[in-house]
């Protein structure tokens, strides 16, 4: 996902944006509510995620209340210290989609911005997988082969994820870098094929039939059929 995040608490910065980065996010930041107001109003972003409280006379309330007058539906997740049902209330009622209370467990930030991803793309993206005997749960992120256990790092589960999701078409290194990635641009480097090589070393290697294929000059498929 490109997410935005609107706050200006720098130790809640940090925080939020290396685990977003770590999960195999894009993350821009604002650290006032100008700033904010004028990416969220500019750039196409999956989610954004709003502090109440900004420096300066535009607090987060005002952004959404602008950018929902606008039509911007870009989903938004207000974050906020005030955790008072009237404050709650008052943030969903601007056009908020969802209300975390500092402080928070990241792991549940990460839960709510993917809730709010899957609602807006209108697809039920926790269906489980199946490619032949690889297995994944994109709910309890857990993916098997046979009945072997695979453990992926955050950005090997998006790629497998994306491939499974359409398993048996060719994906081009540009649809990768665009979907997984977030790029889209070619950043001329290789990090499309080391990642597949990373992947294929683990769902194919000590298998006896490969799942992962490269289709020459046009990009990787995976599929179970021969």
């Amino acid at each position: 996902m490109k997410i935005l995040l609107v706050e200006d608490n720098e130790r809640v910065t940090q925080f939020v944006v290396k685990g977003l980065q770590e999960a195999g996010h894009t993350t821009d930041h604002a650290a006032n509510g100008r700033d904010g107001m004028f990416l969220a109003a500019a750039e196409p972003y999956d989610v954004i995620i709003m502090d109440r409280m900004l420096p300066g006379d535009v607090d987060g309330l005002a952004i959404i209340e602008v950018l929902r007058k606008t039509g911007k539906r870009t989903p938004i997740l207000i974050l906020s210290a005030l955790s008072e049902v009237d404050d709650r209330i008052r943030g969903l009622r601007s056009g908020g989609d969802d209300y975390l209370t500092k402080p928070f467990a990241f792991g549940e930030l990460l839960a709510r911005l993917d809730a709010l991803h899957r609602r807006a793309q209108g697809v039920n993206t926790e269906s489980p997988l199946t490619v032949g005997d690889l297995h994944m749960d994109p709910l309890t992120r857990k993916v098997t082969r046979g009945a072997r256990p695979i453990t992926l790092q955050p950005r090997e589960f998006k790629l497998l994820e994306y491939l499974m999701r359409h398993a048996g078409q060719v994906v081009t290194r540009t649809m990768l870098l665009e979907n997984v990635w977030d790029y889209h641009f070619d950043p001329q480097t290789n990090v499309v094929d080391v990642h597949i090589s990373k992947l294929r070393q683990k769902i194919d290697v000590e298998f006896e039939r490969p799942l992962l294929r490269t289709v020459r000059n046009a990009g990787y498929m995976v599929s179970a059929d021969d």
